[in-house]
């Protein structure tokens, strides 16, 4: 029988699933809904978990009995003990077999971009992190949360253009291009209806905030200084990640690492993705890989990679 690696890449808008064969080559995909627990619950990541590998299996013909090895990576995974048990054991009803490991979805960047090879990867989507590996060791850098971290996300710029919105209508910012389209977006008859809008009785949930970050580079396109100092700021953020992985991997001062991205934001927001690979090769510590295969191929990648030796 043909070997199923089936890869899960969890996220904070959509989680993805892909099933590849023992060469690598795609057999079936599928898309579910976000499996960003503290959004969705933990009932509601298990049910889209499941929608999603019922849907592989479906088109491959299998049940989940059939897959020789599956890798869940799951936003947030890592940073709450009890709740990862509770994820890991879903994930084993799920397929009622133990040919399975959980990780964050960190992983499936890497291994995707970079093909399972040494070298860091940064992921700005939703949310953001950076994970690399060297040596046979990894490290992560970044991704504590939208509360207090996540810098250079979706989320991260689009809270910051809020807030560069709140100070450009009580007269702290110069108004700009910006002020007008997320007013204009947000349908506000006056400024102040931002409040009950993002914060409100159907206040925005993480994704939806997430998604007003194109706003804020439609912005800095159009002149407005505070939105392209935002964008700014985020790849300079997103380096402060990379800079710290080198330290973390033991790589020499003199030792070139190569660098790669992964998410929403470094695939669509071009300002952002140009500014971080200037700044990195500027440096000179850093050359910059453009990413070999999608999160979610990665994810199937890992999946062979941790299939136990016969």
């Amino acid at each position: 029988m043909t070997d199923l690696f089936l890869g899960v890449d969890g996220g904070g808008t959509k989680t993805e699933f892909v099933c590849i064969d023992g060469d690598g080559h795609v057999l079936a995909q599928a898309f579910t809904g976000t499996t960003y627990h503290p959004q969705a619950g933990l009932e509601g990541a298990r049910a889209r978990l499941a929608d999603g590998v019922g849907a592989v299996c479906g088109k491959l013909g299998v049940g989940p009995a059939g897959l020789t090895q599956v890798f869940f990576g799951l936003p947030a995974y890592g940073e709450d003990a009890p709740v990862d048990v509770q994820l890991a054991a879903a994930c084993g009803e799920i397929l009622g077999h133990d040919r399975y490991s959980c990780g964050n979805d960190m992983v499936c960047g890497w291994a995707g971009s970079l093909g399972c090879e040494d070298g860091i990867n940064l992921v700005a989507g939703t949310g953001s992190i950076a994970y690399g590996e060297r040596a046979g060791i990894g490290a992560r850098s970044g991704g504590w949360g939208e509360i207090f971290s996540d810098e250079g996300s979706a989320y991260w710029i689009a809270i910051r253009g809020l807030n560069a919105f709140s100070r450009m209508s009580d007269g702290r910012l110069p108004a700009g291009p910006l002020h007008g389209r997320l007013a204009a977006a947000l349908s506000l008859d006056q400024d102040l209806d931002l409040c009950a809008r993002i914060m409100g009785e159907d206040a925005y949930t993480r994704d939806q905030i997430a998604g007003l970050a194109p706003i804020v580079s439609e912005a800095a396109a159009a002149g407005d200084r505070a939105a392209a100092a935002i964008l700014d700021d985020a790849a300079a953020e997103l380096l402060a990640m990379a800079h710290a992985l080198r330290d973390r991997l033991g790589y020499a001062a003199d030792e070139v690492a190569r660098l790669s991205g992964s998410g929403g934001v470094l695939a669509g927001e071009q300002r952002v993705r140009n500014a971080l690979i200037a700044a990195a090769e500027e440096a000179e510590l850093f050359t910059w890989v453009a990413p070999i295969h999608s999160p979610a191929v990665g994810a199937a990648m890992y999946a062979r990679r941790r299939r136990p030796a016969s």
